[in-house]
């Protein structure tokens, strides 16, 4: 298949298809893996999980699946710069891009989208956060193809993607689903955040998926549901893309919309006032986890028994990242 670049699209049914990374957030609940002996603690999507790549490329890797580096973004964090700008992350100066300071998930998707759809006003998008393991990659891979087919085919749908559980986990989020909209899709009903263990043990049979936070849209359709909840966020966020300044002179102005901006959360402000435009992809069962807990980690090391089964702790990683699995293992072995 042709890409095309920048420059020009090409005509191929999937010239319009991107791809945005979310790694911007801090991981503050895993702090006592990703602690290191300055008393710092590494966002966890620069870690690894074994001695392989940070999760970080993990979720470019699966972002590549749909489009290509040319049309793949990742948004991170200024404060971080230290540990995303070492990183050869095999992408177009243009397409990291650097937000301010952290003002709530939702923010962290607008800035992207809104570049996104200056450069390609057809665009439709998968969003991937970059913390996240998966055992069975290939699955995965197959839903995101399906999901991004599903969206150009449906222009006014958000389609979120589903996870069948493997446990009764209360530290997540869930998906419930009413109609069947398509074989293995179903229109979203309600969303349940961090049920009790006897709470979520009913959700699962009733068919409740785990929320994953990945999803894909048409780029226009999505910005139409953060219309209806920030539309002068929007108007503000667009002139200062819009107004011609070199890049040092556009992040200043961004910096100081970001000093005034609310905090607003993409699941709650964003998706959860948009149910009509809503549908849930059920992904089969693959291993997949937000490690966004050391309990969590824990689970996928005890899983997947590749996980920290090759060097010994104290040796380095080979490629430098922090990794959470050789972390756990050495909390384990002090207690």
């Amino acid at each position: 298949m042709s890409y095309g670049n920048d420059q020009g699209f090409t005509s191929d049914e999937h010239g319009h298809d991107w791809a945005l990374v979310l790694a911007g957030g801090e991981g503050s609940r895993l702090h006592e893996l990703t602690r290191i002996a300055s008393g710092i603690s590494v966002p966890k999507q620069f870690c690894s999980l074994g001695a392989g790549a940070s999760l970080l490329h993990s979720a470019l890797q699966r972002a590549h699946g749909v489009a290509p580096p040319a049309r793949t973004c990742v948004i991170v964090a200024d404060h971080h710069r230290r540990w995303w700008q070492p990183l050869s992350l095999g992408l177009p100066a243009q397409n990291v891009i650097v937000q301010p300071c952290g003002r709530g998930t939702a923010t962290g998707i607008l800035l992207p989208l809104l570049q996104i759809l200056r450069r390609d006003p057809g665009a439709s998008l998968l969003i991937l956060p970059s913390d996240h393991y998966v055992r069975k990659e290939s699955v995965l891979a197959s839903s995101l193809k399906r999901a991004m087919l599903h969206v150009r085919q449906n222009h006014h749908r958000i389609l979120l993607l589903g996870f069948e559980p493997e446990a009764a986990d209360p530290e997540l989020g869930y998906i419930v689903a009413a109609d069947k909209a398509a074989p293995g899709i179903g229109t979203v009903s309600r969303f349940v955040e961090k049920p009790s263990a006897a709470a979520a043990r009913a959700l699962i049979e009733s068919g409740g998926l785990w929320n994953s936070f990945i999803f894909a849209a048409r780029g226009e359709t999505l910005l139409r549901a953060f219309e209806a909840r920030c539309a002068e966020t929007i108007s503000e966020m667009r002139h200062i893309l819009e107004r011609p300044a070199n890049g040092s002179l556009r992040q200043m102005r961004l910096v100081d919309l970001y000093q005034r901006l609310p905090e607003i959360d993409f699941s709650r402000d964003i998706l959860q006032q948009s149910t009509a435009r809503l549908e849930v992809l059920k992904v089969p069962s693959c291993g997949w986890s937000d490690l966004g807990t050391p309990l969590r980690v824990a689970e996928a090391v005890r899983r997947d028994r590749s996980i920290g089964r090759g060097a010994p702790m104290a040796t380095p990683h080979a490629r430098g990242f922090l990794d959470l699995a050789a972390q756990h293992l050495q909390l384990q072995a002090v207690r």
